[in-house]
């Protein structure tokens, strides 16, 4: 079978409205975020980007998984991708959050990606309050690897989001 190649905004809003319910903290991130940040969708996107707070990852795998949900990728503790044939591609990184708003996350190597308070925000898109990633959170993030043609898509909207 064929697997959905694009999240749509209805499944986005429905895992929002999934995680809004668990209480779990978390902040949209990646190609949906930037839409998000912008307040419109500028592109299709391939999975959601979401960033939580790392002591809830029993739960959110289980939340995500009573959604009809699987492990594709497991690079705990960095990330792990799932995938749902209704919903598609949903990408999940565990963050520590410090007691200031600042969050730390593990990179692949054993070390830490730090994150100041200030990458953590929220946005109103399609009515209603989302956490996301700041655009200057956004800009960093899109560092440190070769850019796809949607990262440098993602990182015009970012640029003209900063001025």
């Amino acid at each position: 079978m064929l697997k959905k190649d694009f999240t749509t905004k209805e499944d986005l809003m429905t895992i929002l409205k999934i995680l809004n319910d668990s209480n779990i903290k978390y902040w949209l991130d990646g190609g949906w975020g930037v839409d998000v940040l912008a307040g419109k969708q500028s592109r299709n996107h391939r999975d959601i980007d979401i960033n939580f707070d790392a002591q809830y990852t029993q739960e959110i795998l289980s939340l995500l998984k009573d959604h009809g949900y699987e492990i594709e990728t497991d690079w705990a503790p960095v990330r792990m991708e799932l995938y749902s044939e209704k919903y598609g591609y949903i990408d999940i990184h565990p963050f520590i959050l410090g007691e200031d708003g600042t969050a730390k996350q593990a990179d692949l190597e054993g070390g830490w990606y730090e994150f100041s308070a200030d990458y953590f925000g929220t946005a109103a898109f399609d009515g209603i309050k989302i956490p996301c990633i700041s655009a200057r959170g956004q800009k960093v993030f899109h560092t440190g690897y070769e850019l796809r043609d949607v990262d440098r898509h993602d990182l015009k909207i970012i640029d003209s989001l900063l001025k």
